[in-house]
């Protein structure tokens, strides 16, 4: 063997590729930040894209919760899990829109909200444990790359079921009144609705640990996902852990929806893709399998979106740099799987699909 063969290919490329991505970063950086007056973004500007990436980070952390969740059980990605997002925001739609026509949004705000969170609760916990129990328990022990591609497939299936029911056109998801304007907090002035996402998205994410780590349901969960047969012989119920499983990753995406649903005031069908991806990246940059991890990773990325593109992309002259936001997310993915495939709190070790 050559001298030129043996020389460390791999760690060269990836040496080079790292400093010509920090090479990037602070040069894009800097350009920004030096912008003359009249083209650089205020301090106020940066307040808000921190906010709003904070309040984009909760929802794409409680759609990450539940990739991980069925991830930790099944070791498989439910790539269907953004669907599952989309109708439970579809579910609640028809009831918003009812009230709004009614008064009924704006007379009783409180149950009103309540009542859509339940009702996209209810349509995403069915659907979730519709497609585990149609389309991936009898594939349990197959191949990996068979629960994979029937995921891809139930996806498309969901999206063109809805797109066929009610149809391509976007549809505008009304709000209560009480959730216009904005709060001051801490002497920074926030929209309300931003408020109430943190506040309702860091709640479910508490209320998850805790029901993970105390319950004996939660614990059975643990059990089956450190060995689901050695879990099966100590008298756990692993098909009832894994739909238990699927319904609680159902119950956070119907609440992820609702959330998503009264930021954007739109709902069509196919309003899950893009958070579908994204939700999967800050489960894979938090360390796949681990709730805290798809915490950390959706709050990461949420601010990458937001901050991101203005910071590197502004200064260098691209012109519409917050369209290219899903660069971000993809270049993100990509950088976590070659350098740190186990995520910010997994191993560090790539797993073998």
């Amino acid at each position: 063997m050559s001298a030129f063969e043996r020389l460390p290919w791999r760690r060269m490329i990836l040496v080079a590729l790292s400093v010509f991505i920090a090479t990037f970063v602070i040069y894009g950086s800097w350009k920004t930040l030096t912008l003359p007056d009249g083209k650089a973004y205020s301090g106020a500007a940066w307040r808000d894209f921190v906010i709003l990436g904070i309040a984009q980070g909760a929802i794409l952390a409680l759609i990450a919760l539940g990739y991980t969740l069925v991830y930790g059980i099944l070791r498989m990605i439910n790539f269907a899990h953004g669907e599952v997002f989309m109708v439970g925001a579809f579910g609640s739609y028809f009831f918003a829109d009812a009230y709004v026509k009614s008064g009924f949004m704006n007379r009783h705000p409180i149950a009103a909200l309540g009542i859509l969170f339940l009702t996209a609760i209810i349509t995403s916990v069915g659907v979730g444990i519709l497609l585990e129990r149609v389309a991936y328990r009898p594939l349990r022990n197959s191949p990996r790359l068979v629960p994979l591609i029937t995921a891809i497939g139930a996806s498309l299936f969901l999206q063109n079921a809805v797109r066929g029911f009610f149809g391509t056109n976007t549809r505008g998801y009304p709000k209560p009144d009480i959730l216009t304007g904005s709060w001051t907090i801490f002497g920074l002035e926030i929209a309300r609705i931003q408020v109430v996402v943190f506040v309702v998205s860091v709640v479910a994410m508490v209320a998850l640990q805790l029901f993970v780590s105390r319950t004996t349901t939660g614990k059975s969960m643990r059990a089956v996902a450190e060995d689901p047969e050695i879990a099966s012989l100590m008298g756990i119920d692993v098909d009832r852990i894994v739909v238990m499983t699927f319904a609680i990753g159902g119950v956070l995406a119907g609440v992820a929806g609702v959330l998503f649903a009264l930021t954007f005031e739109q709902v069509n069908f196919f309003m899950g893709f893009r958070p579908g991806i994204a939700a999967f990246t800050a489960a894979v940059l938090g360390g796949i399998g681990s709730i805290g991890g798809a915490a950390l990773g959706g709050f990461a990325l949420g601010l990458l979106q937001s901050l991101g593109p203005a910071l590197l992309l502004t200064g260098i002259g691209v012109p519409s740099p917050f369209q290219l936001k899903d660069v971000v997310t993809f270049a993100v993915l990509v950088l976590v799987l070659i350098f740190r495939p186990g995520g910010l709190l997994g191993s560090g070790e790539s797993e073998k699909v």
